[in-house]
């Protein structure tokens, strides 16, 4: 019933859940030369990555239309400088976040789905030189709060490790409000925000964007739209020319569930590290996880401060320096002030910490999972953190879809194992691609 590959984790039965009634997911409309197609907002890159691989950043239109209902933004207080008023103002900020959030997963928010154009940003890593076989194509979403360019670290000793001569490419994708995208869609995000959007826009690139070949020629800044014959075709059959790796941490990993059950042909394997995954509770939303967002600081006056008050914080002091450093360079942006702020504002962050349905349906969904997508988790040791919602939460978790799974633990990292243990997560990703797919030919992955 289990993959091959030896678990930390013996196997727990689920116990039973109360269901959420998992949504399914809406159809995605095309927009193809519609739109006006927007500007990066940072220096375009095209360069090298390492000797092998060449990095350069891409935008695709997000799905449409959304979900979640176009209203306002909700205005966070000014800074006082009285910090008992500060903190009374965001901690009824945080309630008002989860009383609508509430109503809206509930069905009692009114307004149609917005329709405003948002975008993603992608980085791709390409082998400079492609050998025209069938290789791996690795595809990674991010956790909440951290751009795109946070995998770099795990990256950089995965494509330096053997198993690099499997990857042909690698894609690294960012939410609408994350990163690079969150300036291109500044003007266009909402006051609320649903997972599921997430997911579709995943599949969106899948299926209408993602080159149909791993290649080592420059691609334009804007993805084209591919035909519709080869979408239609992906979505029973998969892609023709790639076989296509999931690798998603915190948010990006639960996003990848309903994906892979809606659109399984899509999926060959997915790494899922310490997704988001949550059974269904009744409780009322975590205001003081909302309150602490709202209330984090988002300007410096330079990179080199937030770099040095970053480096006190508790929350980043387990950080790799290298993944500290790409958070501080990828992350931050100038502001008109002359100083830098963080390209996600806690605003953002806070409303997608809001959301909780998205976990719920996710952790519902995962024994949906098609049994031929083989699963490795890749989870938390530490004593303090030993996974999301403690360590009998994970125990089960990575036993909701048994057959063709496994798992590991790292015990150096808490749940930002991406960011605290990069060479180790790249050790066990490059076992586990080695073990499946090194010993077989690549005309047959």
């Amino acid at each position: 019933m289990t993959a091959s590959m030896t678990s930390t984790y013996p196997f727990e039965p689920t116990p039973q859940w109360t269901t959420v009634n998992p949504r399914p997911l809406p159809p995605l409309l095309t927009r193809g030369e519609v739109l006006e197609k927007p500007s990066l907002p940072s220096p375009p890159r095209n360069e090298l990555f390492n000797d092998n691989y060449v990095v350069s950043t891409h935008l695709v239109p997000a799905a449409c239309p959304r979900l979640a209902p176009d209203i306002p933004l909700p205005v966070v207080p000014k800074f006082s400088t009285n910090a008992s008023d500060r903190k009374r103002e965001l901690k009824q900020l945080a309630a008002e976040f989860a009383e609508r959030q509430d109503r809206f997963e509930h069905g009692r928010l009114s307004g149609e789905g917005s329709e405003k154009p948002l975008w993603n940003c992608v980085n791709r890593y390409a082998k400079r030189v492609q050998d025209g076989r069938k290789g791996l194509t690795l595809f990674l979403t991010h956790a909440t709060g951290l751009p795109k360019e946070t995998w770099e670290t795990t990256l950089r000793y995965l494509l330096s490790s053997p198993s690099a001569s499997l990857i042909d490419e690698v894609w690294s994708w960012e939410a609408v409000q994350h990163g690079d995208a969150a300036l291109v869609n500044e003007a266009n995000l909402g006051g609320i925000y649903d997972w599921l959007d997430s997911t579709r826009d995943i599949v969106h690139f899948l299926l209408h964007y993602l080159p149909e070949d791993a290649s080592s020629k420059a691609l334009p800044t804007h993805l084209d739209l591919l035909p519709e014959t080869i979408s239609e075709y992906r979505k029973t059959k998969g892609f023709s020319s790639r076989s296509l790796v999931s690798v998603g941490h915190s948010f990006g990993g639960c996003c990848l569930i309903p994906a892979a059950v809606n659109f399984p042909a899509l999926f060959s394997s997915m790494v899922l590290v310490d997704p988001i995954i949550v059974q269904n509770h009744n409780g009322p939303p975590n205001t003081v996880r909302l309150y602490v967002t709202l209330a984090r600081r988002d300007r410096w006056p330079s990179r080199e401060e937030a770099l040095r008050s970053l480096k006190t914080s508790p929350f980043f002091a387990g950080w790799h320096p290298d993944a500290l450093r790409l958070y501080v360079a990828y992350g931050l942006c100038e502001d008109s002030r002359g100083g830098v702020k963080l390209k996600m504002s806690s605003l953002h962050e806070a409303l997608v910490f809001a959301g909780r349905i998205g976990s719920f349906e996710a952790w519902e969904l995962l024994e949906k999972v098609d049994e031929r997508i083989e699963l490795h988790w890749v989870v938390p040791g530490k004593p303090e953190d030993k996974g999301f919602k403690g360590e009998e939460a994970t125990r089960i978790r990575v036993w909701r879809r048994p057959a063709n799974s496994s798992n590991v633990v790292i015990h150096s990292a808490g749940h930002l194992i991406p960011q605290e243990s990069p060479e180790e997560l790249a050790r066990e990703i490059s076992a586990f691609l080695e073990r499946k797919y090194g010993l077989r030919s690549k005309a047959h992955l």
